[in-house]
């Protein structure tokens, strides 16, 4: 990435210097040119006795000038001539490049801080004392976006979402394994999830649009201060777990719109078996076929209304009540009932949520 970053400083300033200009590492190997053919070959230069140095160096036909931590120098700039001018122009672009790097190692650092915060590797007592460090701004208000891919092309998602959101001081991408990816998002206060999701959905179509990435995004909730963010990553990861196990068909889910389904998530399994053998105390509720459970969830659909449903369903009135009175001999349940439904509902994601067996965090 570094590389990257010096190449572009070394094009912009080809166009005001008419002369080769470019970066070399410690192995003396051109890494940056403003001839870009010139790119991997060696400066053949002895790079320790260059790194000593405290004015710009003339090596063959080439000033150069080492710049990098203080301890240890990485890079040296050149400039084509042995001249006065091609010192000066040698001793700007180590200025240029110096500041690139420090910016781009204060930014990666700033990055691994907040990874090791929404990962909890790092001790609440550490967290202000590293951010005061790193300049950082700790009252700001923020959330997690857990992005994960689920089908991609050929691309680079972590990249790309680094691209999208360019203001590198208050948003972080940070790259949490091979399918997931944070995006810790500084927001004002006049900022609501409903905004968090325009964005998310934004994001979605982006990637699918234009890289045939699919991908769901879980939003935490949106907390002041950098202790918190912890919190706000584990909420955007229960988000995509209950969203995968309960709503597979959203692709933007928000800690704040779970519902009931965060509670069921949270249970015990035990005691959701336990659950699920009171309720059905006459059969099981693998003993209704899938046609029963088509004609319950549209019930629920529509409001326990049985002539919406019937028609929605395209049979007669007569025939949805039969059906209903055969779910009440199964399950002792009449779903006419708002109690009864509310149970019965409650028994269905119960053991959705079972055979989901979801991976919790």
């Amino acid at each position: 990435m570094t590389n990257r970053l010096f190449q572009g400083i070394v094009h912009q300033m080809s166009d005001s210097i008419d002369r080769t200009v470019g970066v070399i590492d410690d192995a003396a190997t051109i890494i940056a040119c403003s001839d870009p053919a010139m790119i991997g070959e060696s400066a053949n230069l002895d790079f320790m006795d260059l790194a000593h140095a405290q004015e710009p160096q003339v090596t063959g036909k080439n000033t150069y000038c080492p710049f990098g931590a203080d301890s240890y120098c990485e890079y040296a700039v050149f400039v084509e001539g042995d001249d006065a001018q091609a010192a000066k122009y040698a001793a700007l672009l180590k200025v240029s490049m110096t500041s690139i790097k420090q910016f781009y190692d204060e930014k990666n650092d700033r990055a691994n801080f907040i990874k090791n915060v929404i990962m909890d590797n790092i001790l609440p007592g550490d967290i202000y004392l590293k951010a005061r460090e790193l300049h950082f701004n700790t009252d700001a208000s923020r959330a997690v976006l857990l992005i994960r891919i689920t089908r991609q092309n050929d691309v680079s998602v972590f990249e790309i979402i680094q691209n999208l959101f360019p203001e590198k001081n208050k948003d972080f991408v940070i790259n949490i394994n091979e399918n997931d990816v944070a995006l810790v998002k500084e927001v004002g206060a006049e900022i609501e999830t409903k905004d968090l999701e325009k964005l998310a959905r934004s994001l979605v179509d982006t990637l699918a649009s234009e890289f045939y990435t699919h991908a769901v995004v879980g939003i935490g909730t949106i907390v002041t201060g950098v202790k918190d963010l912890a919190k706000s990553f584990k909420e955007a990861h229960v988000a995509l777990e209950v969203g995968k196990v309960f709503d597979n068909e959203k692709s933007i889910v928000s800690c704040d719109n779970l519902g009931i389904a965060r509670l069921i998530y949270q249970l015990p399994t035990t005691l959701c078996e336990t659950f699920l053998k009171e309720v059905f105390k006459r059969d099981s509720i693998e003993s209704l076929d899938q046609e029963t459970l088509f004609t319950i969830q549209r019930f629920f659909d529509n409001n326990l209304n049985v002539s919406e449903t019937s028609r929605k369903l395209f049979v007669h009135r007569n025939t949805l009540v039969y059906r209903l009175e055969k779910i009440k001999k199964l399950t002792g349940l009449d779903l006419r009932e708002f109690d009864h439904a509310i149970v019965f509902k409650i028994a269905l994601m119960v053991n959705k949520y079972l055979n989901a067996n979801p991976v919790k965090y």
